[in-house]
This record gives structure tokens, sequence and C-alpha cells, in this order.
């Protein structure tokens, strides 16, 4: 396998156009890097952070400075809080990680990678299962119905059946199912069809929270239990009234499974560092990513919150358990990007077909609407999707190589030898040269249209040596 050579790699432009703030100091705390990210955070400009100590730009010392704590013990600091206030007086909430670098041995540095908590909290909240154009966002938080799952499966009309009976009911609904098998969809569909359906839903993915952050964002913080901490209401008294959606519910450490135990015993929430109770009224529904008991043996799941949460159980079954139901559903996302995407794309032909039967989907009826996505990207404007149009994983997954025809021709030519690779790279240059095609050379529209910032889409450009010069005279012309 050839090795990717480091120095090759624009490195400082992925880190500008990371979300994360992103900050490098040299051994003795000089900033060498700031992104604007960063700058966003502190309300520093990033060229004026250039070439300060770290001491200089914010109010904190080397025992507090998670920079000039790493460069002191020379071991990195994963995932810590910390509330600090800049040079300029902004007082800022972060959730950080902080690497040592290393050359040849010696420490001649620190990297710092930040999320403001504010930001971090909106981020890192469940969002609906697919933000498509067909779906907007209702008043009460969710975009889908019982009426938007396509299921005529047995298996799958079943759990409907039950969740549709179950949602007027008190009682909490535990939903269980591989990923991608719609246990959001299913979650907002309950509450849409229960008394409850005017007032919040609320969702939140347990396994995408820090432990340290889990509890308070749960069930609240009051002013003074701990350093800088405000009264702010938690999850459960935000959904009050409504439905609250616990998401990989087994992710959530087993500490804080016991204090939600007592929350749904009393129905009563306390904030952190509170004396006082909250009543609540709600909906409870929870999901986790394997059969219920299957996560209780491996020790993820205490067996006294399983009978808690799962006085109703919902099973969904995976897709390669659906196959029947696969023209309907390929049709419905064929319909669903088409709008978004503005092609007429009308089926898939049949050597696509014969793919899909044999594919096992690991990743369920979520990663079918992918790869149709992936594929409509690359149609150009013909009305069949073929093999030169799915994404490359799908080949290395089923042991077969991705066909290389033209976006108008016939599935009969077979790539010979053609890596994961370099099919990814190409069908990366098609996509490069299509925005470019549509924006007649306009490098930021490209970008926009492609999900990335300007500066990767130059690294691109200049990676794959595309001019987009050349595609600005080819539409002038």
């Amino acid at each position: 396998m050839e090795r990717i050579n480091f120095e090759d790699i624009d490195i400082y432009s992925v880190l500008s156009s990371m979300h994360e703030g992103v900050v490098i100091a040299d051994i003795t705390g000089k900033v060498i890097f700031f992104n604007q990210t960063q700058g966003q955070i502190d309300d520093v400009v990033p060229k004026d952070a250039i070439g300060r100590k770290i001491l200089d730009i914010y109010q904190l010392a080397d025992d507090t400075s998670p920079i000039m704590r790493c460069l002191i013990s020379g071991e990195p600091i994963i995932n810590e809080t910390l509330i600090y206030r800049t040079r300029l007086g902004r007082v800022c909430n972060i959730l950080f990680s902080v690497f040592p670098l290393y050359k040849n041995g010696q420490l001649i540095g620190a990297i710092n990678f930040s999320k403001e908590y504010q930001i971090l909290e909106k981020v890192i909240l469940s969002q609906a299962a697919s933000a498509g154009p067909l779906h907007k966002k209702s008043l009460n938080g969710t975009r889908f119905s019982f009426k938007d799952i396509i299921g005529s499966d047995p298996k799958m009309q079943h759990a409907i059946r039950i969740a549709r009976m179950s949602a007027g009911s008190p009682s909490p609904i535990m939903i269980s199912g591989e990923t991608g098998t719609g246990k959001e969809l299913f979650a907002q569909s309950i509450h849409n069809h229960s008394p409850r359906k005017k007032k919040p839903f609320i969702p939140v993915n347990c396994a995408a929270i820090p432990e340290n952050l889990l509890e308070g964002i749960l069930f609240g913080t009051s002013r003074g239990s701990f350093t800088g901490a405000i009264d702010k209401p938690g999850l459960f008294e935000q959904a009050n009234g409504g439905t609250i959606f616990l998401d990989e519910l087994d992710a959530m450490p087993l500490t804080l499974q016991a204090k939600l135990l007592r929350v749904i015993q009393e129905k009563k929430v306390r904030k952190l560092g509170s004396l006082k109770e909250i009543d609540l009224d709600v909906k409870i529904l929870s999901s986790v990513g394997q059969p219920p008991l299957k996560t209780i043996r491996n020790g993820s799941l205490r067996m006294d919150l399983f009978y808690r949460m799962g006085v109703v159980s919902i099973l969904l079954p995976p897709l390669r358990e659906r196959k029947n139901e696969f023209d309907a559903l390929i049709r419905y996302f064929i319909t669903k990007y088409n709008q978004a995407l503005k092609e007429k794309v009308i089926s898939i032909s049949p050597r696509v077909a014969d793919l899909f039967a044999g594919y096992n989907w690991p990743g369920n009826v979520r990663e079918l609407e992918h790869i149709i996505e992936a594929a409509m990207n690359m149609v150009g404007g013909t009305s069949v999707i073929r093999m030169a149009h799915l994404p490359p994983h799908i080949f290395s997954f089923v042991g077969k190589n991705p066909i290389q025809t033209p976006t108008h021709g016939p599935d009969n030519t077979e790539i010979s030898g053609s890596s994961l690779l370099e099919a990814q790279a190409s069908s990366e240059q098609q996509m490069i040269v299509k925005a470019l095609a549509g924006s007649q050379g306009n490098a930021a529209k490209a970008a926009r249209r492609l999900g990335i910032s300007p500066q990767s889409f130059h690294y691109k450009l200049k990676k794959y040596g595309i001019n987009r010069r050349e595609y600005a005279a080819r539409e002038s012309v």
C-alpha cells in the first residue's frame, strides 16, 4: 500500500476549515496558529493572536491554561470543561482537548481543540432522522408522523400497530433496532399521534454528550452548583407537558441511569446544586441499538431501568429482513432527491437492483438513502441510476469492482485493478467538476454546493490539478 507523504498535505487548510476552535502554541506558549472558529469563540481576530503568549490572550495561569498545563506535563488532556475570561473581558465556557506535539522525541509545542459549550449543546442534541426538503420542521420540533413510515412488511406493521396503540398512554416506550432502522422516525410519530402533539418534542443523543455534561443538560443546573454555573432548565424540564426521547439510552453511564430511574419513579427532577424538586408530566421514549435483554447482559443497561423504561417495547426489523419493500423505499428516495437536486431520475438499472438485493445493508434504511442521494449527485441529468453512479464503499463490502462508464452509458465495463481509494478519488473529482460546471467556475459557489469550506475546496483543486478557469471559459463560449 502506498504511504501518504504528509509533507504534501496542507494541514493548515484542514485546521482552518474545522468547526472546532484550534490553537497551536510552541514550547514557550507563543501562539503560532489560531483558526477562525477559535476567534469567534474568544471574540479575537486570529491574526492579532499570532505571535502572542497564551497568557497574554487569556486571563489564565500556568496551572489553569489547557495549553500551558499540557506543555508543563507533556501529557494530553481529554474532554475537560473550562470557564475563562479573555483579556477583552468575554466570558467563555468550552469543552476542550489538548495534545502535546513531539519531534524526534522532544516536546516542541501543543495543539488545543475546543467547542463552545452553548454551541456544543445545540449540536449534540439529536437531530431529526432526515432533514430532507419534503419535511419541514413543525412548531413542536418534529418532521415526521406515521404516514411517513414506509412499511408493508408484517414485522414493521406490527411495530407500527404497537406504537399507535401506546402513543396516548403515559407509559414509557423503548424502541430497539439497529442503526438506521428509523428509531427517531418512530419516536416523532408516536409524539405526533399523542395528545401531547402540540407540546415540545425534545430529542437527546445520550452517546454524543460527554459524561461530565450529560447530567446538567438533562436535569438542569442552579447558580453556584459548580464554578461558573448558572440557573438553567434541563431537557426534562423543557419537555414538561410533552415528550422527551433518550436516544441510545444504553450509552448513558450506569451512575446516571440510577439517577434517571429515580426521576421516572418519582416523576420529579432536581437541578444540580438545588434542593427544590420540580414536578414532571413527560412522556418518556428511549432507544437502544440492540435487543434490550442483550444490552442488560453486556452490562450497558440496568435491568431495573429497563423495567421502568420498557413498559412498552417496540422492535424495528433491519432492512435485510424487509427486501420486499425495497422498490417502495427506492422510489420514495428517488422522488425526494429529484426534488432536492433538480434531477429527473426514474429508476435504477437491473445490475444495481441485483447488487442491492445481494447486499447486507449494515446501515439499514439510512444507508440506502445515503447511497441513493450519493448516486443522484452523479447522474448528470440521466434518468437511470447505474453502477458507475454508486459510491465506492458498497463495492468493497460486496466484493465487487465499481463500473467505470460515462454517466450516460450502459453498465458493461469493469475497472481492472481499481482500489477503493482510487475509486473514491475518482468520485470526488467528478463531484468537483460538476460543481464547477454548475457554478461557471466560481470556486466559492462550487464549495457551497459541495458543503465544504473555500479553503478545503482550493486544496482539492490543487490536489487533483483542476483549473477552475477552464469551466468559466467553457460556460462563456
